[in-house]
């Protein structure tokens, strides 16, 4: 159409021809987002109220009915058992729900998006704690801590093995001191004299204020960014790995997100310093969030190119330093043991939802898994590199390289769970690349797929 035309010259002024096929389109997407939303609150309440009887959505050491009074969240024990095939078709249905909601959510009203997502993160809160025992492992660090004066970082449950939280933590986590950073460490020592229900519920609080908070800075980030934020927010609000598991579990890695995504709308409006500052205090609570600052320092632009990264050195390198004295402070040498840890939990907790695990015991292919898991280690390290030098030459934006990167680890992990999603959507949402958007929604139906082989009956024996 030419733009000399009256069509092509209201365009060009911009406006919007509505036809009767585009609005038809459009009322259609809208029927479909209202009916995706509602199909997420209708899962999600069915896993909340249905979790204190149906054993898969119980932690195993809860499960197993070792002294479980108060933890069955607010809405008691109705007598609702899904059973694995039920607990089956509600998480996929809920995945479809989700789906069907990111496609629509250009049509979806703000207001309604954000009350959907306020509401389902109310019912997670509520449930009791669901799926993993780490919210029991942060107690007992805690414990350790404040009750027994013991190092977390040197010293792990088994030392204090006739604590009553002992029992409640699982059975992987027994021996292994703390893997987290400082700053969450410090943050459970308050909390530990607590009763564990109460305790329970707090970390579950503060997951699930950290996600709400991870999805207005989402909100912010995007309108500096462009980028339509009730999209934004819908891609990462209304996931179900980040909201179901990591909320119902009570996982720490969306406090770590709070600060990272603070650094992101810091470093937009220009503020280098306090943004490279931002990103430390991430990594004390754990250490994935250091994964931004490179990319911060590739992607620095503008004609005060090296003062911007200058001032990301200087920010950087003071909050390091106030971390570090902190740190000793508080737990002297014991933190310079963590490194070691996590590699001894990584190299030791591979499980078959990770990509490696899932080769060498899913597919049958035995002792490949260990070699698997060592390629694609190295094939990370290759990635990080080209997607820095890629943002550097400045051919690749550099939230989106950090999404690629986040995309990359979760594929090479070892020891990969469904909560960890929660590390790549932010930067999906932000990044202005729909490759990158479009590979996390097939990461996250990938790592939900996972997850179902573990509810559908003799499921989780695929392949052995």
């Amino acid at each position: 159409m030419s733009v000399n035309s009256p069509l092509g010259a209201m365009r060009g002024a911009g406006f919007e021809l509505r036809t009767p096929a585009l609005e038809t389109r459009a009322a259609s997407q809208s029927r479909l987002g209202l009916l995706a939303l509602a199909g997420i609150l209708v899962t999600g309440l069915l896993v909340a109220i249905s979790a204190a009887g149906t054993d898969k959505l119980l932690p195993s050491t809860v499960n197993a009915g070792v002294g479980a009074v108060g933890l069955q969240g607010s809405f008691g024990t109705p007598g609702i058992n899904l059973g694995g095939l039920g607990l089956t078709v509600v998480i996929a249905a809920m995945l479809v729900s989700y789906l069907m909601a990111v496609r629509a959510a250009g049509r979806l009203s703000p207001l309604l998006v954000l009350g959907t997502i306020a509401a389902l993160h109310a019912l997670m809160l509520l449930a009791p704690p669901l799926f993993s025992t780490d919210v029991f492992s942060y107690q007992f660090y805690g414990r350790i801590g404040q009750i027994y004066h013991a190092n977390a970082y040197l010293a792990g449950p088994s030392a204090l093995h006739l604590d009553p939280l002992y029992y409640y933590v699982g059975s992987k986590w027994i021996s292994v001191p703390t893997v987290y950073g400082p700053v969450f460490t410090a943050l459970s020592y308050p909390l530990a004299p607590l009763s564990i229900p109460t305790d329970v519920f707090v970390y579950k609080a503060i997951a699930a204020v950290s996600s709400l908070a991870v999805v207005a800075l989402v909100w912010n980030a995007a309108r500096l960014r462009g980028i339509n934020p009730v999209k934004a927010s819908v891609l990462v609000g209304l996931n179900p790995l980040v909201v179901v598991y990591g909320v119902g579990g009570g996982h720490n890695d969306l406090l770590m997100l709070v600060p990272m995504l603070i650094a992101v709308v810091l470093l937009l409006q220009r503020r280098g310093r306090l943004g490279a500052g931002a990103i430390v205090a991430g990594v004390g609570v754990k250490v994935t969030a250091g994964l931004l600052l490179p990319f911060a320092l590739a992607g620095a632009r503008g004609p005060l190119l090296s003062t911007r990264r200058r001032d990301l050195l200087i920010g950087a390198g003071i909050a390091a330093a106030l971390l570090a004295i902190f740190t000793v402070i508080l737990f002297g040498a014991g933190p310079l043991h963590l490194p070691a840890t996590i590699e001894k939990v990584q190299n030791k907790g591979s499980n078959w939802q990770s990509v490696p695990g899932f080769i060498g015991t899913r597919l049958g292919f035995g002792a490949v898994g260990h070699p698997a898991s060592l390629i694609l280690g190295g094939l990370f390290a290759l990635v990080l590199a080209w997607l820095l030098w890629r943002v550097w030459r400045d051919k690749l934006d550099w939230i989106a390289g950090a999404g690629w990167a986040a995309l990359a680890l979760l594929v090479s992990a070892a020891s990969l769970l469904p909560w960890y999603i929660a590390w790549l959507m932010p930067l999906a949402a932000l990044g202005r690349d729909r490759v990158l958007w479009k590979a996390s929604l097939v990461l996250t139906g990938v790592m939900v797929c996972f997850q179902l082989f573990a509810y559908i009956p003799h499921g989780s024996a695929v392949g052995l």
